[in-house]
């Protein structure tokens, strides 16, 4: 009998040993699931502000994507606008090319024209040249003819003079023969 008591005393004591075991590791496991629990009540905050600030961002970036696709709109009329504008420039420029050409074939044209008066300018200072020094021979001519025409004068009135003289006289002698006859009739 006290061996049955000492072998229950002894299963006592081991099922205590066991129960204080499972109370420290229950112990152990209650502190572990209160640190598990803190940390999932944490990492629940952390999830809701997470989710939050996700949300926001969400909300931030519809009002950025709204942003951007309004402004893509305004590129995209702006784009359009430019096309238009791009293809108007090219075929002004086709023009302007067009009228450039015409005009590099009237230049061309003027320039040749030019050189053709230049030659004619040559040609005509050439003559001029030539027919001024015709007219300084002419001039020296002229005056050695007005010289003459002076001279001529001179001795044309001289002569006037002498025939005036002359006619004077042969009345004197006209008058001297009347006067002669008439005293030889005497």
């Amino acid at each position: 009998f006290k061996q049955r008591l000492t072998g229950q005393q002894q299963e006592i004591n081991n099922l205590i040993q066991r129960k204080n075991a499972v109370d420290e590791e229950n112990a152990r496991l209650k502190n572990e699931f209160s640190n598990l629990n803190q940390k999932f009540k944490d990492k629940s905050q952390e999830l809701k502000d997470t989710e939050e600030c996700a949300q926001k961002k969400e909300e931030q970036n519809r009002l950025v994507i709204k942003n951007l696709e309004e402004e893509n709109k305004g590129l995209n009329t702006c784009c359009a606008d430019l096309l238009n504008d791009l293809e108007k420039l090219r075929k002004q420029e086709a023009q302007w090319e067009t009228e450039k050409s015409g005009n590099d074939a009237r230049i061309k044209n003027l320039e040749t024209d030019l050189a053709e008066a230049r030659e004619q300018m040559k040609e005509l200072r050439s003559i001029c040249t030539n027919l001024s020094s015709q007219v300084a021979v002419k001039q020296e001519e002229l005056s050695q003819k007005d010289c003459d025409v002076i001279r001529a004068k001179k001795e044309l009135q001289e002569l006037q003079n002498l025939y005036r003289q002359n006619i004077e006289h042969t009345a004197q002698q006209a008058e001297l023969i009347k006067q002669l006859q008439a005293l030889n009739t005497d």
